[in-house]
């Protein structure tokens, strides 16, 4: 067996578009790159704070990719996304350099028809807002699946 390890990339654009969240669950900020995901829609969700993405023609989600995704981490990413949405592979544009097409993986929606998806969610409204509760919350998930503790 080698020794090799598989290393993913994942577009992101809700919390974890937070340097804070991410150090919290992978224990380290990866390389990433500004991105936008076509013909997807970034929902607010009635009583959440995090947004869901579904398929919507002619619109756009705007984020980052994380790189240099280990298997390990992916799974961590996995737990903290839960069963409300599904890994699924998409293609992005990397906006940093000239919209370069890039496959990656990303968390989509579960749910394609919830009456509880609504308008447009906004990250700057959510870290002024929801960030600080996020964090704790992130933190204590962390701590269950017995993650090294980051310094913050």
């Amino acid at each position: 067996m080698s020794g090799t390890v598989a290393m993913h990339s994942v577009f992101v654009y809700g919390s974890l578009m937070a340097d804070d969240v991410v150090r919290l669950l992978l224990n380290r900020i990866p390389l990433t790159a500004s991105a936008t995901l076509p013909d997807f829609h970034r929902f607010s969700i009635k009583g959440r704070v995090y947004p869901a993405i579904l398929p919507a023609k002619s619109d756009k989600v705007s984020g980052k990719v994380l790189f240099g995704i280990t298997d390990h981490e992916l799974n961590v990413l996995d737990e903290f996304e839960d069963i409300e949405y599904e890994r699924e592979n998409v293609q992005v544009l990397l906006t940093d350099s000239s919209d370069e097409k890039l496959q990656t993986k990303t968390y989509v929606w579960a749910k394609k028809d919830d009456p509880d998806l609504y308008g447009t969610w906004d990250f700057e409204e959510w870290k002024q807002l929801h960030m600080e509760g996020f964090l704790k919350m992130t933190r204590e998930f962390a701590e269950e699946l017995n993650l090294p503790k980051s310094e913050i």
